[in-house]
């Protein structure tokens, strides 16, 4: 126990945890029962205790019904909410539930039903219990799926849940730089009980698999702390490159009919560095196109054709990416919305569009 006390979070530490809350007169907080979001609950609520003006805190249990004992996990975290006097709600994924990919849907469904709950409430924020070891396992698991930069950095510790159409609420993670074993701790000193979910250790899933290796991996220095402050690091490089994306789609990029379209100087395209053109040029295609997120891989090509097609001076290159039409010229790269499939030809429009742009 004294090894336990030493890790357990003091009351100063929990109070800078949600400092920057404190503003908010309701907090959600998303709760399965688990180590963590049991400890997010009694952290938040000491925090809470400790404060003149206090925000209602509103603990949700998404119950996905995947199994049996999940309904036991949810009542046993309405008995705490209610001894820490937060109020508490289940919600039940009651859709049917998927054959493959069940954890990737089952996420997407628990954001869904707490951005749902969140609002019924009345907050714009919902707390989860993230924390250093996630943080690292995120990391590890973008490695393995050749992330860029940007999947390298990781989670953020504030992030607008994905848009549904109605008010955004906003994800918040006040426990990404605590180590696991350190809310272990506190649970363990204030004597609080909590579930173990065995899926966490099934090595069906990537996530468990990878946690599996971070004991030979920190035996070599690689440890939780050390591939988070790597997601820090790479942050931070993420927001001076995109920074000088903004300038240069500020400075280069001039807009055409229809709203959407762009074009840029193919000289000055060519002369900026690789990974600002690669951007700026992803940007266009996102914001002239109709098919969603660009893949990266897929950028990375059309980058490569377009750097090749420049090189041979092989006069007007075309090809399209995520529903927009990429077209180089000696003079100008236009991106737009790429005509319907099976419409045939581009239409005149376009053809003019395009000649016009070549004289700006």
């Amino acid at each position: 126990m004294p090894e336990q006390k030493s890790l357990a979070l003091a009351p100063s530490e929990a109070k800078a945890l949600f400092s920057d809350l404190q503003v908010f007169p309701v907090l959600t907080l998303a709760v399965s029962g688990g180590p963590d979001s049991t400890a997010l609950m009694l952290l938040a609520a000491r925090w809470r205790d400790s404060l003149r003006t206090k925000p209602k805190l509103i603990a949700v249990t998404i119950d996905h019904g995947l199994r049996k004992e999940s309904r036991d996990e949810a009542a046993a975290v309405a008995r705490l909410a209610r001894k820490l006097n937060i109020s508490h709600c289940t919600v039940r994924w009651n859709s049917r539930k998927p054959s493959t990919g069940v954890q990737e849907k089952a996420r997407a469904a628990r954001y869904r039903l707490l951005g749902e709950a969140a609002r019924k409430a009345g907050a714009a924020h919902v707390l989860t219990a993230h924390t250093l070891d996630d943080q690292a396992e995120t990391v590890l698991i973008r490695m393995s799926r050749g992330s860029g930069l940007t999947g390298l950095s990781a989670m953020a510790r504030t992030a607008p849940l994905p848009p549904d159409g109605k008010s955004t609420i906003v994800l918040v993670r006040p426990l990404l730089d605590i180590a696991k074993s350190r809310l272990i701790a506190t649970l363990d000193v204030a004597k609080i009980p909590y579930a173990d979910d065995p899926s966490n250790r099934n090595p069906r899933f990537t996530r468990a698999r990878l946690r599996g290796l971070m004991g030979a991996l920190a035996a070599e220095g690689l440890d939780a702390n050390r591939l988070a402050q790597l997601a820090r690091r790479l942050k931070r490089a993420e927001g001076a490159i995109e920074a000088a994306v903004d300038r240069a789609m500020d400075d280069m990029a001039v807009e055409l009919a229809p709203p959407g379209s762009l074009s840029i100087e193919t000289r000055r395209f060519a002369e900026l560095p690789g990974e600002i053109a690669l951007r700026l040029l992803g940007r266009a295609v996102a914001r002239a196109g109709d098919e969603g997120p660009v893949e990266l891989g897929k950028l990375e090509a059309l980058k490569y054709a377009l750097d090749c097609a420049r090189m041979a001076s092989e006069g007007r290159f075309r090809r399209t990416l995520a529903g927009a039409l990429v077209t180089l010229t000696e003079r100008q790269l236009i991106v737009e919305r790429a005509p319907a499939r099976g419409r045939g030809a581009l239409t005149n429009r376009r053809h003019e569009r395009a000649s016009q742009a070549k004289t700006r």
